[in-house]
């Protein structure tokens, strides 16, 4: 069988380096990898919009901000397939469908969309189209017939309920769908990098992110006021690794050829870590050094995101192709589920049929 890949992000502002590590980083390397015949990456503008219904405007320009961090990061649109997922209006019928194989009570058992609902304190007053968000999910994930879905242990849950409803549909109406796999992240650090002030998430609200487009001024800036250790006063103090976001970076960015070409008093993180934890190493050092591995991941795409922010037109027509290419794929889909369920009433297929 070939390999598809479905993945995206939903538009709600510039992408960060949570972003980055957790999911953007790796999309770059499996696109390279020639491993997979085609790779799809959706803007998930109808899903932001669920609890975003009052500020379009928002979702509207956060589209090509993403995209445009798309393109610095390193997604070639030659090789990878950058959609909108409003446009394709296939995908809401597929869901339509998909409503009726899940119950209320399986989707409020969801632990990911318990977990957003608190997030974001809805409690009762949750919308509709954000309380059936892992349906509209489970449509996107088969209507490019994705083998491979990557995605955070966070998200797992999700991609479990489209596994749920593509056996389900398959059962009903006979092998249709393709079952999909979670792809996790290497590393469980790597699933969601904490805020620069300590927050095990980052988010924009918090205001505790590092964006892809900032400068090297204001990236220094935050890395500079990091939350590390607060008992390691004195430089002689012993420090605390854990829990220290300094470290989590370093752990998520550094390697060994960083340490040669920047900080060869350590031959690798273990080591500077063992240094710190017995004492006798400022948090000063640290972060200049941290900033200084950072700059050499940034500064290749800053400099990319500068050029495509000139080619503004240039990016809505790679957005129109790549949106008409995901169509086509997902009219596929939606023909052979109507198929399936026997609703292809004007199909030549139906002609003939008994009543």
């Amino acid at each position: 069988m070939r390999k598809i890949i479905l993945t995206g992000d939903r538009p709600t502002g510039q992408l960060h380096l949570g972003h980055y590590v957790g999911s953007l980083r790796r999309r770059v390397i499996l696109q390279n990898s020639g491993e997979y015949a085609e790779i799809f990456i959706m803007i998930a503008d109808a899903q932001a919009l669920t609890d975003n219904a009052d500020n379009p405007a928002k979702i509207r320009q956060s589209i090509l901000e993403v995209a445009t961090d798309y393109l610095a990061a390193g997604l070639d649109p030659e090789r990878t397939t950058i959609l909108i997922q409003s446009q394709i209006p296939e995908l809401y019928e597929l869901t339509a469908y998909y409503l009726n194989l899940v119950t209320v009570a399986r989707l409020e058992r969801n632990p990911t969309v318990k977990s957003e609902i608190k997030t974001r304190e809805f409690d009762k007053s949750v919308p509709v189209g954000f309380f059936t968000y892992p349906i509209s999910q489970a449509a996107d994930i088969t209507a490019f017939q994705a083998t491979t879905v990557p995605v955070g242990e966070d998200q797992a849950p999700m991609l479990e309920q489209t596994r749920e409803i593509v056996h389900k549909f398959n059962s009903v109406y006979g092998e249709t769908l393709v079952m999909p796999d979670i792809l996790l992240p290497e590393k469980k650090l790597w699933a969601r990098l904490p805020g620069t002030d300590g927050k095990a998430k980052m988010s924009k609200s918090l205001g505790n992110c590092i964006y892809l487009a900032e400068s090297a001024a204001e990236v220094k800036k935050k890395v500079m006021s990091m939350y590390t250790d607060p008992n390691h006063i004195r430089v002689s103090d012993p420090g605390q690794i854990e829990g220290n976001v300094v470290f989590t970076y370093l752990d998520a960015f550094a390697t060994d050829e960083h340490f040669q070409a920047l900080w060869p008093d350590y031959a690798d993180l273990s080591e500077l870590k063992a240094h710190y934890q017995r004492g006798g190493l400022g948090d000063v050092k640290v972060k200049n050094f941290l900033n200084k591995v950072l700059e050499i991941e940034l500064d290749p795409i800053r400099q990319r995101r500068a050029e495509w922010s000139g080619r503004v037109p240039e990016i809505v027509e790679i957005l129109k192709a790549g949106t008409a290419k995901a169509r086509e794929k997902a009219a596929e889909t939606l023909q052979a589920v109507k198929e399936a369920m026997r609703i292809d009433y004007f199909g030549e297929s139906y002609l003939g049929r008994e009543i």
